[in-house]
């Protein structure tokens, strides 16, 4: 799965069609993201991690500010072939989550407090794999809230481009790509999970 779903790629193909089974699906992922963002929010890394795909990726750009009519052939950085902020598997994820859990994490002591949201979803693609498992493609908006220390407050939101496919009778996150409106980063770090 290397193609990324971005606003370029969505809008090149033909609508989809918001039927019952659109409807019914759109209803279980929404479900499955409030549960990430609970787990997330309660710091439940392992059974977060159970939710993420084996093949995961985990794709954050950076932003430039550029010219006018420019913005899709270069506003983010390129997967790969440039910096980021996030290029990562399920394995770096999982040391990353693990990090946090050892207590001496010295960008998480004391932990942060945090409180996500997601809203906007919307299915973009509804497709079969090359091994015959469902997968859809979705778009959200997030926004989430985070409290260091006593007074380090910092509010995080954006798009994010997810591609959930379905092992079993359960969703696994095979593919997010997220999408900061902000070319320079305010927080002191990026620790936590999007």
């Amino acid at each position: 799965m290397n193609e990324t779903v971005t606003e370029a790629t969505a809008r090149e193909r033909a609508p989809i069609v918001r039927d019952a089974r659109y409807y019914e699906l759109k209803r279980e992922i929404e479900e499955h993201l409030y549960d990430e963002c609970e787990l997330l929010d309660m710091r439940c890394f392992a059974e977060w991690l159970d939710t993420l795909a084996d093949d995961l990726v985990y794709f954050m750009p950076m932003n430039f500010n550029i010219k006018f009519g420019r913005h899709e052939d270069g506003e983010r950085t390129r997967m790969e072939k440039d910096m980021s902020w996030f290029n990562e598997g399920k394995w770096t994820l999982t040391k990353r989550a693990e990090q946090i859990i050892t207590g001496v994490h010295w960008a998480e002591e004391p932990l942060s407090r945090l409180s996500r949201m997601v809203s906007n979803v919307q299915l973009t693609d509804i497709r079969e794999n090359a091994d015959g498992q469902l997968e859809v493609y979705v778009r959200s908006r997030f926004l989430m809230y985070q409290n260091r220390c006593e007074y380090e407050e910092y509010f995080f939101t954006g798009r994010r481009y997810d591609c959930f496919r379905r092992v079993g009778d359960t969703w696994k996150l095979a593919r997010r790509e997220i999408h900061l409106p902000q070319n320079v980063l305010l927080a002191k770090n990026l620790t936590m999970f999007f």
